[in-house]
């Protein structure tokens, strides 16, 4: 029987912002190949990096399990993987090399790795799937049980032969055969291996930190909606949704076997339809199996008739890619929605009883302080719950990227969540931005009390104040 490493590279503990937070979710994704793998007849290990200390503990990992074949499936459900943060990219080349030096082959899947193949080829990786590359692995894994010769020797021309959508290194050169492209898989990804990752290690940091220990689930993969600064490199803009009533099935397992009070829904956009969120809600009531759960949707999506069948179903808070109050910036971003059906899901989800938040995007293209200002009347207008707020990233293979990659400096990836560097020449500096983050979130938490909305009325005067003072100076200083 074959042995298989299967491990992520996202630590927690490389990232400050979400070490704060505490907040950790299981790899979800990479369970769920690791179920497939395992299923397939493999003996599989996995490698947790969520909660570890560092890459040394998983040379640990490989010298207690001498996998025959080592395998990187980077959680896809996870967006801190899109973003590609800079630390983990380094966390997965040391972890290559570790496998390497070890004589393992080594199969590297995720958002980083589909963009630039030569960086991980460079650091040893034997293949790289581009995309979801589910049939790919299969057919590796298989050619590798096989082919005894297959953990030999640097060439792997026989290995990846066929295969689309595989990158390897030959003779020194990054090649992708020219097999026959398979989609995204329409079925659907099997039940998580949780019982192979440490779940209680979750619960006692989520318990701990917030009185309540919260696990993640997927109901889709993907979004078919074309925002021009949505990378989508593992399932491209398809949306692939699974039976409500599977989904629903899980739930009511999971409330069985690990008892979590709270529920992540990972998707892009959950349920989407009124009628699947009808269905879901149906078998959860005949297993009574529902649990309190958050979910991240789009502000056009939701009708009356969607915020009363979210509540019926269960969940309790609603995310929104608001992005901006702008107008203006909506439109060139193709977000494909209104600062009004902004407002109105608001209004909605709020008549039931469901917390939401807003995701916000500083620095966009063209974004002026006009912008701003609209984007702080907003939230000030709605009054969400909560928000998180970003600045612009350029991610590979995005309009956004395509357009602002002459301009992009020295820097290319964040190293944490938390950077919100400008990488491009945006109308603001990364402080300013830094600063207007920082006043909308306190902005939030002080809407109840008029002394600490005047007190961050005088800061946002003065900061945009200083930042036009600056911004004139330097206009005269290139004039002369």
């Amino acid at each position: 029987m074959l042995s298989v490493s299967v491990a992520h590279s996202y630590f927690l503990r490389f990232d400050e912002k979400q070490l704060r937070r505490a907040r950790p979710y299981p790899p979800l994704a990479t369970l769920q190949v690791a179920a497939r793998l395992r299923s397939g007849g493999s003996r599989i290990h996995v490698f947790d990096a969520m909660l570890a200390e560092g890459e040394d503990e998983y040379g640990a990992h490989l010298h207690a399990v001498a996998p025959d074949l080592a395998i990187f499936y980077e959680d896809n459900y996870n967006y801190l993987s899109k973003m590609c943060l800079g630390r983990m990219r380094q966390a997965t080349h040391d972890m290559i090399a570790q496998a390497k030096r070890a004589n393992i082959r080594v199969i590297v899947a995720g958002s980083d790795a589909s963009d630039d193949p030569a960086s991980y080829l460079a650091a040893g990786a034997d293949a790289v799937l581009l995309g979801e590359g589910l049939q790919a692995l299969r057919i590796l894994v298989d050619r590798f049980e096989r082919d005894s010769n297959l953990n030999a020797g640097p060439d792997v021309t026989h290995w990846v032969e066929g295969l689309a959508g595989v990158a390897s290194l030959h003779e020194g050169k990054v090649r992708i055969d020219k097999g026959t492209w398979h989609p995204p898989e329409q079925e659907h990804p099997q039940l998580p291996a949780w019982d192979l990752i440490d779940v209680e290690r979750y619960r006692s940091m989520w318990t701990q930190a917030h009185g309540y220990f919260s696990l993640n689930m997927a109901g889709s993969r993907g979004c078919s909606f074309r925002c021009n600064w949505c990378a989508k490199p593992i399932w491209g803009n398809r949306y692939l949704q699974r039976p409500p009533g599977d989904v629903a099935a899980e739930m009511a397992y999971l409330k069985r076997t690990l008892r979590p009070d709270h529920i992540w829904f990972a998707d892009d956009i959950f349920g989407f339809r009124v009628d699947w969120i009808r269905e879901f809600t149906r078998v959860l009531a005949e297993s009574k199996g529902s649990i309190p759960f958050t979910i991240q949707t789009r502000a056009d999506l939701i009708s009356k008739e969607m915020a009363a069948a979210l509540k019926a179903a269960g969940c309790t808070e609603a995310w929104i890619g608001a992005e901006s109050g702008s107008q203006k910036i909506l439109d060139s971003m193709n977000k494909g929605t209104t600062v009004d059906e902004i407002r109105t899901a608001r209004e909605r989800l709020q008549a039931n009883g469901i917390r939401v938040g807003f995701f916000i995007q500083l620095g966009y293209l063209g974004e002026e302080l006009d912008d701003i200002l609209a984007t702080r009347e907003l939230i000030d207008t709605c009054e969400p719950d909560d928000i998180g707020v970003s600045v612009s990233y350029p991610l590979p293979g995005t309009k956004f990227y395509e357009i602002v990659k002459t301009q992009l400096q020295s820097k290319t990836h964040w190293q944490q969540s938390n950077d919100l560097e400008m990488m491009f020449s945006g109308t603001y500096t990364s402080d300013f931005y830094r600063s207007i983050r920082d006043l909308l979130h306190e902005r939030v938490a002080a809407k109840q009390t008029r002394s600490a909305q005047q007190e961050l009325r005088e800061r946002w005067d003065r900061l945009i104040a200083h930042e036009q003072r600056y911004r004139s100076a330097a206009i005269e200083a290139q004039a002369l």
